[in-house]
C-alpha cells in the first residue's frame, strides 16, 4: 500500500471511529489535574484503567498533589499501589517524579516531550498522553490497542512503539490525534480485541485486515 493509499485509509478509519465513539475521552479519571494523569498513566502500565481508577481514589486522598507525594515514604506508596502490579518500581517512580516536578519544574507538569521524558518512569506513551489530553497538542499514544489495530488495518507494519507513533503522525489528522487514540482503545475493547476480534461487527471488514 502506498503512503497516499494509507492516508486515504486512515481518513476512513478516523471518520468511522468518530461516528462510533463521538465522545471519546481518557478512561483515567484524573479530574483535569495534569499531575494526577501523570501518576495514573504510570500506574496503568500492565494494569487496567478500571483498577487504576479505584486504587487512585485512596492514593489521591492520602497524597492529593505533587508536594505531598514528593514527601511520602516509598514504602507507604507501595502498599497503596500494590494492586496495580510492579508496585515497587511504580511507587519509586511516583515519588521521584513528584520530587522532580517540585524541584525542577516549579510544581508544574512539563508541557513538552523533552522535559516529560526526564521524569522517572515516563516514556513516550505517557508523555504523549499528557501532551494530547492536558495541553491539547498533537499526540499519538501508541499503546497495545493502537499498535495492534493500526497493524491489522494496514496503517502500520511494526510493533515497535515509537515506529508506530511516527508512522501514524504522518497519517492521522494532528488536531484529532489524541481523540483518535482514545477511540482505538474503545474499539479494541469492544470489537477488535487481541484474541477474539469480532470481525463480523467490524466496519473495516472489507480492508482484509491482518490477524
Amino acid at each position: 500500500m502506498t503512503k497516499k493509499e494509507k492516508i486515504i485509509r486512515a481518513s476512513i478509519v478516523e471518520k468511522e471511529l468518530e461516528k462510533k465513539y463521538p465522545a471519546a475521552e481518557c478512561e483515567l479519571k484524573y479530574q483535569g489535574d495534569p499531575w494526577k494523569l501523570l501518576i495514573m498513566g504510570r500506574l496503568s502500565a500492565q494494569c487496567t484503567d478500571y483498577r487504576v481508577n479505584i486504587v487512585c481514589q485512596t492514593l489521591f486522598k492520602e497524597y492529593p498533589n505533587a508536594k505531598s507525594m514528593a514527601n511520602a515514604e516509598i514504602s507507604d506508596i507501595e502498599q497503596i499501589v500494590k494492586p496495580c502490579g510492579l508496585y515497587k518500581m511504580k511507587a519509586s517512580n511516583l515519588v521521584n517524579m513528584s520530587k522532580m516536578i517540585c524541584d525542577d519544574f516549579d510544581g508544574k507538569v512539563p508541557d513538552n516531550m523533552d522535559d516529560l521524558l526526564k521524569l522517572p518512569g515516563v516514556g513516550r506513551k505517557i508523555a504523549n498522553l499528557i501532551l494530547g489530553d492536558v495541553f491539547g497538542l498533537p499526540a499519538i499514544v501508541a499503546d497495545t490497542h493502537c499498535i495492534r489495530i493500526s497493524n491489522r488495518l494496514g496503517l502500520c507494519d511494526s510493533t515497535v512503539q515509537e515506529k508506530v507513533e511516527m508512522t501514524l503522525k504522518e497519517l492521522i489528522t494532528p488536531e484529532t490525534s489524541a481523540d483518535f487514540c482514545h477511540r482505538l482503545v474503545l474499539f479494541g475493547r469492544e470489537v477488535c480485541n487481541a484474541r477474539n476480534p469480532k470481525c463480523e461487527e467490524c466496519p473495516f471488514k472489507d480492508f482484509k485486515c491482518k490477524k
